[in-house]
């Protein structure tokens, strides 16, 4: 579903593994959990933690049951003391991962379009390459490159894998809160990252442990997600720099998403391909470059 990388690698990082009705990781609260206060306070017994695991391991699936939502995106992506924030909204397919949203980044504004594992992104006048309007990244090449499978870590079509790696003690039940005027149940999970496909590269990345926080409204669906990410520089573009200590060590991303008006309309249509610039080739070199 919806992803970004749009040129710019902020957007890149932290937009690309944001959208998608899947895993959203959430290293504690992000001070805005909900519409309204926290209500019901976290249960230990062991009879409701077996239910929350329960609830969350098929909130994946019903939510893409209902096919297709609107979406709000906030990405805040923070290295070295510095930190910008992408603003996106719009539909996303939940079965195939198609999507279409407008980006905000820095006051510019971006049209991205996922169609078939292919981001599109309309890049503001002037900074596109080429002297085309859209760039095209072929996701699931830069996955497969990455290790982590044929299809991007936010393809929904990778949503059961994690559903799988959670067992009763990864899941706590928070409290209940208004999110988008929906009542809501808060769950805060833990993900063992080795249980997961390919899960010793993205260890490398992302540590040993996925945080996520997820809100089930009373149906059982996805009404937010949140992550807080945290991913290691590569040795390679540290060791690259001539000084080592501009390198950043790592980069913290921190994505909240919300879902609503299910069942809404998803046109996600190619780009007419003569005024596409194609950047995959680009996103692989870099991509060795970091390895």
């Amino acid at each position: 579903m919806g992803r970004a990388g749009n040129g710019r690698r902020v957007c890149a990082l932290g937009v690309a593994g944001a959208l998608a009705g899947t895993v959203l990781v959430g290293c504690g609260d992000d001070g805005d959990s909900g519409d309204g206060a926290q209500g019901t306070s976290a249960s230990s017994s062991a009879g409701a933690r077996e239910q929350g695991t329960q609830a969350v391991r098929s909130a994946y699936d019903r939510t893409a049951e209902e096919d297709t939502a609107k979406v709000k995106l906030r990405v805040q992506t923070s290295a070295q003391g510095a930190s910008q924030t992408a603003n996106g909204q719009g539909v996303v397919d939940l079965d195939d991962g198609d999507s279409v949203m407008t980006l905000t980044v820095q006051g510019q504004r971006i049209e991205q379009r996922v169609v078939d594992q292919v981001l599109y992104q309309r890049m503001p006048k002037g900074q596109a390459p080429g002297g085309k309007p859209w760039i095209k990244i072929d996701l699931g090449k830069v996955a497969a490159q990455q290790g982590t499978g044929d299809q991007p870590m936010s393809d929904p079509a990778q949503s059961a894998a994690y559903a799988k790696a959670i067992t009763d003690k990864d899941v706590t039940e928070k409290g209940t809160a208004t999110v988008n005027g929906v009542e809501t149940t808060h769950y805060r999970v833990s993900v063992d990252v080795a249980e997961l496909p390919n899960g010793d590269t993205l260890r490398k990345q992302v540590g040993p442990t996925l945080p996520m926080d997820v809100w089930l409204d009373d149906e059982g669906r996805m009404r937010r997600q949140q992550i807080d990410m945290t991913v290691k520089a590569p040795e390679a573009t540290q060791r690259s720099s001539s000084d080592a200590s501009s390198a950043p060590e790592k980069v913290t991303v921190r994505t909240v998403m919300d879902f609503t008006d299910f069942g809404t309309e998803v046109e996600a249509d190619e780009p007419p391909a003569g005024q596409v610039t194609d950047m995959t080739g680009k996103a692989l070199e870099q991509g060795k470059r970091q390895s």
